[in-house]
């Protein structure tokens, strides 16, 4: 039976001048303002190239997002695989596009601070046995965390025996015998959960939180009173909502506070 299979679940025309609207009579052509690069709406999504080269798996850069399916990739391109002997080796390199073969594909889960502990496919959690990557346990146990170390955008896995993952040249084999990490131990974590966009940076501070909060966070804003005492409108907060429903929160929020007779912005 192959391994795969125990996965299967586990070229120009010449260009004429342009007259000019202002030398053409009774236009009304109005100029056309061409989008800077830099100007995209902040709805616009950005494209994470490096993602869609490695099939929608993004590089990982926090220990908070090693969880759930992850890829060890070292290179460009090839991943850590794991063979059904629980030994571990490097697989074969990807097209671009390509996403992790199932093999290569692993499960993280934080186990204490900074720390993770790695399951392969078959069910077996990754530790350090005499210098070499295995996967036969199956629990998590001391010798079974694994510690991320991010520094200067660069990654290394630090085993329990206080060297670092890396693959042996020779036998693409996966090894931890470095007690220091350098080009050979520098890795990508890679990940294809969902990335959702935060909602919050798109969002002005003032209108963060409740309706009620943002009421009070405008008439901190806009209001001054002598004695210094904050006043908020008594009158029904159901209104808010319906203003919020038709998109006419502001005029509203605006309305209430001219009620108060103390607001700079009011008439």
């Amino acid at each position: 039976m192959l391994a795969t299979d125990e996965y299967g679940q586990c070229r120009f025309p010449l260009l004429k001048k342009k007259k000019c609207s202002k030398d053409l009579p009774n236009s009304n052509h109005k100029k056309r303002k061409h989008k800077k690069e830099g100007d995209r709406g902040s709805n616009e999504p950005v494209e994470d190239t490096d993602a869609t080269q490695h099939g929608g798996w993004w590089r990982i850069s926090s220990v908070e997002d090693i969880v759930g399916s992850v890829a060890i990739e070292f290179g460009s391109q090839t991943y850590v695989k794991a063979l059904d002997n629980g030994l571990f080796t490097l697989g074969s390199l990807h097209d671009q596009g390509r996403s992790p073969s199932p093999e290569e594909v692993l499960t993280a889960f934080p186990v204490s601070a900074g720390k993770v502990a790695l399951k392969s496919g078959y069910g077996k959690y990754l530790r350090v046995d005499k210098g070499t990557v295995v996967g036969r346990s199956d629990a998590v146990g001391p010798l079974e965390q694994w510690e991320p170390i991010f520094q200067d955008s660069h990654l290394a896995l630090l085993g329990c025996n206080g060297c670092f993952m890396s693959v042996e040249e020779a036998e693409d084999s996966v090894v931890a015998h470095n007690k220091t990490a350098g080009r050979q131990q520098f890795m990508q974590l890679r990940s294809p959960a969902p990335r959702e966009r935060s909602q919050a940076s798109d969002v002005p501070l003032e209108e963060q939180g409740s309706l009620a909060q943002v009421e009070v966070n405008y008439v901190r804003k806009f209001q001054k009173f002598q004695d210094k005492k904050l006043r908020v409108s008594t009158r029904d907060r159901t209104e808010l909502e319906k203003a919020q429903q038709s998109g006419n929160l502001h005029e509203m929020l605006l309305d209430r506070r001219s009620k108060m007779k103390a607001d700079r912005y009011c008439k």
